[in-house]
């Protein structure tokens, strides 16, 4: 309900209302509103009515001073309670790198649509995981609209433009395939072993015949195998935070995982293990590092960023075809479905959430078969 007051001004006698307006989202505090000038109480009442009307139905903002960068740290103080702590640091970064410049110091109630449009046409000219940025940045719209701050949320309906490669024929991607044909492997193996140390081949060994992702294999602890079953428990990761080596629980149910390991595999890991027990004992390590796998010298965690490094050196000096370390888990399943493995079985393996990750890798598995089957019949016939 509105107060109404007469106040005097050198042009005479004026009529003021004061109204409580709500919550203010920020502080958790009531706060008012005062408007002044009107000739007549009636006037004054006139227009406290339509007010009181406009935050019925939502279309008055309260307090829209609020800058975009506000209701950032207010949603993200909420936010960062629900999720892992490497999530937290993907998050923080995308906003300080690409969102907060951008939309920080801006009222959200004057962000405009055509402006979120603008700015993602221009942060999609500079990186390819501008979708994600999108996302992020909708995050905090969409927290203004629940309270209540903005009417309509202007990122709802931003398109996100296409990368050039998207344009491209596809035959392009041949050129850019991300995987290795069994032959590329069993040469880079032989590379390996005869030129990095015996943990880096015994690595990258794994990650080949495993599937795993390196931040699993990183974070592995001689418990999680089991030399007699044959097997291997995935279920943690290695995440490098402020300084600090962190082992958290991956993000989904499915990349907790128990896989069976070949003969082969378990040799070469029953081998490392020695070796890596004689070498603490020869420096005296005494580190408890909860019994890694794979570690530095000192005992401590290998950086997350040493498998590319590595795989980048080898690739380079023997002008290998180039590919990712997240291509080493597509090849695995790649030649897994070349061996006869099923969607599942892949899909289980490699604890992909969604089978249509583990469909894309199968459609062009199966593309490479068709264009072989011409090949066959040639050699069949002409024998």
């Amino acid at each position: 309900m509105a107060s109404f007051q007469k106040y005097s001004t050198k042009q005479g006698q004026l009529w003021l209302f004061k109204m409580d307006t709500g919550i203010n989202p920020q502080t958790g505090k009531r706060q008012t509103t005062t408007r002044r000038g009107f000739k007549t109480k009636k006037e004054a009442q006139t227009a406290a009515a339509k007010l009181e009307q406009e935050l019925v139905n939502g279309l008055l903002i309260n307090n829209n001073n609020f800058t975009y960068q506000d209701i950032f740290e207010e949603w993200f103080t909420n936010h960062s309670q629900t999720i892992k702590t490497s999530t937290i640091a993907t998050i923080e970064s995308k906003f300080k790198s690409h969102i907060l410049p951008r939309f920080g110091k801006l009222k959200i109630k004057d962000i405009t649509k055509a402006y979120c449009q603008r700015m993602i046409n221009e942060i999609a000219t500079n990186i390819a995981s501008v979708n994600d940025i999108k996302i992020q940045a909708n995050q905090v719209f969409k927290y203004a609209l629940k309270m209540d701050l903005i009417t309509k949320n202007p990122m709802e309906h931003v398109s996100i433009p296409k990368q050039p490669n998207e344009l491209l024929s596809e035959h392009s991607e041949v050129d850019k395939r991300n995987y290795w044909t069994k032959e590329e492997i069993k040469h880079f193996l032989e590379l390996t072993k005869n030129e990095l140390s015996y943990r880096d081949y015994v690595l990258f060994h794994l990650l080949i015949y495993t599937g795993a992702r390196k931040g699993e294999l990183l974070a592995l602890t001689w418990e999680d195998i089991d030399f007699e079953a044959g097997s291997l428990r995935l279920w943690k990761t290695l995440f490098y935070n402020k300084g600090k080596f962190i082992i958290q629980t991956p993000k989904t149910k499915e990349s907790k995982r128990l896989i069976s390991l070949d003969p082969k595999t378990l040799s070469l890991l029953k081998k490392w293990r020695i070796r890596q027990r004689e070498a603490n004992m020869a420096i005296k390590n005494t580190i408890d590092n909860g019994n890694i796998a794979f570690t530095r010298e000192d005992g401590t965690p290998i950086r997350l960023a040493y498998p590319n490094e590595k795989l980048n050196i080898v690739i380079k000096k023997h002008n290998l075809h180039p590919i990712t370390i997240h291509g080493l888990r597509h090849t695995h399943a790649s030649l897994l479905f070349e061996a006869g493995a099923s969607i599942k079985e892949v899909q289980e393996r490699l604890g992909h959430t969604d089978v249509k990750m583990t469909m894309n890798i199968y459609t062009h598995v199966t593309n490479t078969l068709k264009e072989q089957t011409a090949t066959k019949f040639q050699r069949y016939i002409e024998l």
